[in-house]
């Protein structure tokens, strides 16, 4: 049985899946303050997009279609619930009319998160919102392995010479010594770009891309064991996940889709190859809900969520 001193999910058979408070995982609503062991944090920023706005919408509806979600990992035996005391703390406040503004903001949440020692998983919003979480994260932990799930690098120098947008962030990471970019993957990468040199400055730094058509047709169970291997167990880890590192035909709802993606179940097994890695938080970015009023997306968006739960060091497995 479960242990009774975690925070349970609201099940279906207690409470219509329609109904209850829209939390997500339907988990009790907390604050910081009550030191949750892991905190689900929604950050819905979008006004660092180039394309297609409406990011700002995900958190509330992938809250809202992570109703289906169980509380046990049918193939992983995972039971994250019963590992860790999990709670959605709520949304970050921000500046919404300016990026830099919001982006000190959001570092300064990160900060009070990051001391209280707790592994924040973030909702997004768009990739932004990823710079100043690993600022706050390093300031704790040191420079960080990354894993990487993108359409694009988001190597970008400057963005209509801006330094600071959704598509410059990784090159900030970089240059801020957030990450350590022998330690850093890029899985996914893929469509057209500005020049033959795109990728090339984040290979320059030593990291690794892995463009999506060496994954066409191929399980990434191999992948994610290099990855394993070169990361190891104890350095710290993250992984940031846009959605649009996902095929259109399973993810429309993004502002930014490129064709010949990855596809869901290969979703799956990266973020299920994480487990072993020394995860210190993770995030799942660039949901824009008005891209799929089927609400496919989101629902894909909680059950990969989810996943990272259940990859977090200390998940109990059956």
């Amino acid at each position: 049985m479960p242990d009774k001193t975690f925070n349970q999910p609201l099940s279906g058979n207690d409470m219509p899946r329609f109904g209850g408070w829209p939390t997500l995982f339907r988990l009790p609503l907390a604050c910081l303050e009550d030191q949750p062991d892991v905190a689900l944090i929604g950050v819905p920023l979008d006004i660092g997009t180039s394309n297609r706005t409406g990011a700002r919408y995900g958190p509330r509806q992938i809250r809202q279609e992570s109703a289906l979600i169980r509380p046990y990992g049918m193939h992983t035996g995972a039971a994250p619930f019963e590992s860790f005391q999990v709670a959605d703390i709520g949304d970050v406040a921000f500046n919404t009319y300016n990026l830099g503004a919001a982006i000190s903001e959001i570092e300064t949440f990160y900060d009070a998160v990051a001391a209280t020692g707790c592994t924040p998983l973030s909702l997004g919003g768009d990739h932004t919102i990823t710079l100043p979480i690993l600022r706050a994260l390093s300031r704790r932990h040191g420079p960080v392995a990354l894993v990487h799930v993108d359409a694009h690098a988001d190597i970008n120098d400057t963005m209509f010479g801006e330094k600071i947008a959704h598509g410059t962030i990784f090159r900030r990471a970089i240059e801020e010594k957030l990450v350590q970019p022998d330690k850093m993957f890029q899985i996914g990468l893929r469509a057209t770009g500005y020049s033959a040199e795109d990728f090339d400055w984040a290979r320059q730094q030593g990291v690794t891309i892995i463009p999506a058509e060496e994954c066409w047709y191929r399980s990434m169970q191999p992948w994610m064991q290099q990855v394993r291997q070169v990361i190891g167990e104890n350095t710290p880890a993250y992984l940031s996940f846009d959605i649009d590192g996902l095929d259109p035909s399973v993810a429309p709802g993004t502002g930014t889709p490129e064709p010949g993606g990855l596809l869901s179940s290969q979703a799956l097994e990266i973020i299920r190859g994480c487990f072993g890695l020394n995860l210190i938080g993770a995030d799942l970015v660039e949901v824009s809900p008005p891209y799929d009023t089927s609400g496919n997306t989101a629902l894909l968006a909680a059950n990969l969520l989810f996943e990272m739960l259940c990859s977090l060091p200390g998940c109990k497995r059956r």
